[in-house]
C-alpha cells in the first residue's frame, strides 16, 4: 500500500529582518560628481516612494559636505566616516570616493553593521576584495555590493533570460567594446592613471562596466590572452588594452578598452547559434539600445518574440538600487557582491598580468602569493610604480 500522501507545506511568512516595517536609513560618503548625480537621485527617488530616507553625509571637505547637505536636504554633514557611523547608524552606506578608498571605508560600515553600497572599480586588488568579503556576515548580511549598474534594467534582464534558457542557441562568438576619448585635462586629476589611487587604466576604470555585463550574460571565463598600451598619455597605467577571452561554455570573445576613441561607444556583440545580440550604446543602454538578427533559418514569428523587451527600465543606478534595497529587506546576499561582484576584478587583473607578462592566464590562478594578487601592475617593470630610488634628482 502507497504510503499516504504529504500534507500541503503551510505558507509560512517570511522571517522579519531588521527593515521590515520601516525606511532604510542611508548615508553617502563622498560628495562629488558620481555622489552627486548618480547615487543621491537614486536615494532620493526611492525615498519618495516610501522605502529609503537619506540621513548624513560624509566629505573630508567641510564646505563640500555642508553645501551638499543645503542644497540637498541631508540632515547631517560630517568629516569623519567612523563618527557618522556611530551617531548615525545607517543602514546602507554609498560609497562615491576613490578607489584607493574604498576598501578601509567598505570595512568600517560592515563592522558599523551597515550594507554597502560601493561606485566601481571596487578595490584596487583581489586582495582588497577578499579581505572585504570576509567582512561580510554569511547569515542575511550585511553585504557589500559593487555598483554594476549596467546589469540591471529590462534590456539585459531579457537578453540574459533568452541566454540562459538556450533560446537563441549556445554562444559562439562576442565582442565587448568600451572606446571612449579621455584628454589630458581629465588626467590632471592627481588620483587618476595612478596605480595606487585608480586601480587601473580604461580596463579598470572605464571598461569594467561592459566587461561585467558580458560575463552576466555569458557565464565563467576560463582564460585570456592580452596586450595593454601606453600610447598617448603621461600616466601609469596603460590607456587602451585588447584582449583575448575564452570562456567555460567554449565561446570565444574580444575585449576593447580604449581612452583614445574620438567616436566613442560602448558595444557588446553576441553572435550564438540562432540570433546575433547586440547593444550599442554609451553610458547606459535602453530597450531600443538593443538589437537581435535571427539567423536566416528561425521563423519570423520566433524572432518577434525574442524581440519583445516587455516595459522599458534603463540600466542606472535606481534599476540597480531598487533590487539591492529588495535584497536588503529579504535578508539575502545582492547581485554584484561576493563572488559575483568579485568575478570581473579576476578577469581584469588576469588581463594585465597578461599584457605585462606576455603570457596567458587562466582562471582562478591568480591568488595569495602571486604579485598580482595584491596590485594589478604585479610589479612589472615599465609599468609598476617608480622608487624613490628611480626617481631622477
Amino acid at each position: 500500500m502507497p504510503p499516504a500522501p504529504l500534507p500541503p507545506r503551510p505558507n509560512r511568512p517570511r522571517p522579519t529582518t531588521p527593515f521590515t516595517g520601516r525606511r532604510i536609513r542611508a548615508a553617502v560618503i563622498g560628495t562629488g560628481a558620481i555622489g552627486r548625480g548618480s547615487h543621491l537621485p537614486a536615494l532620493a527617488q526611492l525615498a519618495r516612494e516610501g522605502e529609503t530616507e537619506v540621513v548624513a553625509a560624509v566629505d573630508i571637505d567641510q564646505g563640500a559636505v555642508e553645501a551638499f547637505c543645503a542644497e540637498t536636504g541631508v540632515p547631517h554633514a560630517y568629516t569623519e566616516l567612523d563618527r557618522m557611523l556611530a551617531e548615525q547608524r545607517p543602514d546602507l552606506v554609498s560609497i562615491c570616493t576613490p578607489p584607493t578608498l574604498h576598501r578601509a571605508q567598505t570595512v568600517a560600515a560592515l563592522r558599523a553593521g551597515a550594507w554597502v553600497w560601493c561606485e566601481k572599480p571596487p578595490v584596487p586588488s583581489l586582495a582588497d576584495f577578499d579581505a572585504i568579503e570576509a567582512e561580510e556576515r554569511a547569515d542575511g548580511g550585511p553585504y557589500a555590493a559593487i555598483v554594476f549598474q549596467h546589469r540591471f534594467g529590462s534590456g539585459s534582464r531579457h537578453v540574459r533570460r533568452l541566454l540562459a534558457e538556450g533560446a537563441l542557441g549556445r554562444p559562439l562568438v562576442a565582442h565587448c567594446q568600451t572606446t571612449w576619448y579621455r584628454d589630458t585635462a581629465y588626467y590632471a586629476v592627481p588620483w587618476r592613471g595612478r596605480w595606487h589611487t585608480e586601480g587601473g587604466g580604461p580596463a579598470m576604470g572605464h571598461g569594467i562596466h561592459q566587461m561585467d555585463l558580458l560575463l552576466d550574460l555569458l557565464g565563467p571565463w576560463s582564460e585570456v590572452r592580452a596586450m595593454a598600451g601606453r600610447l598617448v598619455h603621461d600616466v601609469e597605467t596603460e590607456d587602451v588594452s585588447t584582449a583575448l577571452v575564452r570562456f567555460a561554455s567554449g565561446a570565444l570573445a574580444t575585449v576593447v578598452n580604449s581612452v583614445l576613441s574620438p567616436d566613442e561607444v560602448s558595444r557588446i556583440r553576441v553572435d550564438c547559434e540562432r540570433a546575433t545580440v547586440e547593444l550599442t550604446h554609451l553610458y547606459g543602454h535602453a530597450n531600443d539600445d538593443w538589437r537581435i538578427t535571427p539567423a536566416p533559418h528561425v521563423p519570423a514569428e520566433q524572432a518577434e518574440r525574442w524581440r519583445d523587451f516587455g516595459p522599458d527600465v534603463p540600466s542606472s543606478h535606481l534599476a540597480q538600487l531598487r533590487e539591492l534595497v529588495a535584497s536588503m529587506r529579504a535578508g539575502e546576499r545582492p547581485r554584484s557582491s561576493g563572488a559575483d561582484g568579485r568575478t570581473s576584478l579576476e578577469l581584469i587583473t588576469a588581463l594585465y598580468k597578461s599584457a605585462f607578462t606576455d603570457t596567458t592566464v587562466r582562471a582562478g590562478e591568480i591568488g595569495p602569493g602571486d604579485p598580482y594578487y595584491t596590485a594589478l601592475h604585479g610589479g612589472a617593470p615599465g609599468w609598476a610604480p617608480a622608487t624613490a630610488e628611480e626617481v631622477p634628482a
